[in-house]
């Protein structure tokens, strides 16, 4: 299969992802995401028409591996209490320092 991530491709998305790549860290990850992209287009060729999809694991394997948890209503932290202890606060809701620069 033709190369479908570039150099170029892998700076871009460690530059918007804010990553730091060693020059020596660029060819093996395109290599890696060419791998993988190829194994996706091998996956894509699979004929699946006669598969039923599955919302969850527990469908195929029944009750013996697990089920989810009811879902019931429970007790919660206290606002007043929690908003207290917090470094900075409006009172209602939590500050947090701001995180992405662009």
């Amino acid at each position: 299969m033709s190369e479908k991530v570039t150099v170029e491709d892998v700076q871009h998305v460690a530059e918007l992802a804010h990553l730091e790549l060693a020059p020596e860290e660029t060819e093996p990850m395109v290599r890696d995401l060419n791998a993988i992209l190829d194994y996706v287009a091998e996956l894509n060729e699979l004929d699946t028409s006669n598969v039923v999809p599955l919302a969850q694991m527990s469908e195929v394997a029944g009750e013996a591996i697990g089920t989810l948890r009811a879902d019931k209503v429970g007790p919660s932290l206290n606002r007043a209490v929690v908003i207290e202890q917090a470094p900075e606060t409006d009172q209602t809701f939590f500050k947090v320092p701001k995180v992405i620069e662009r």
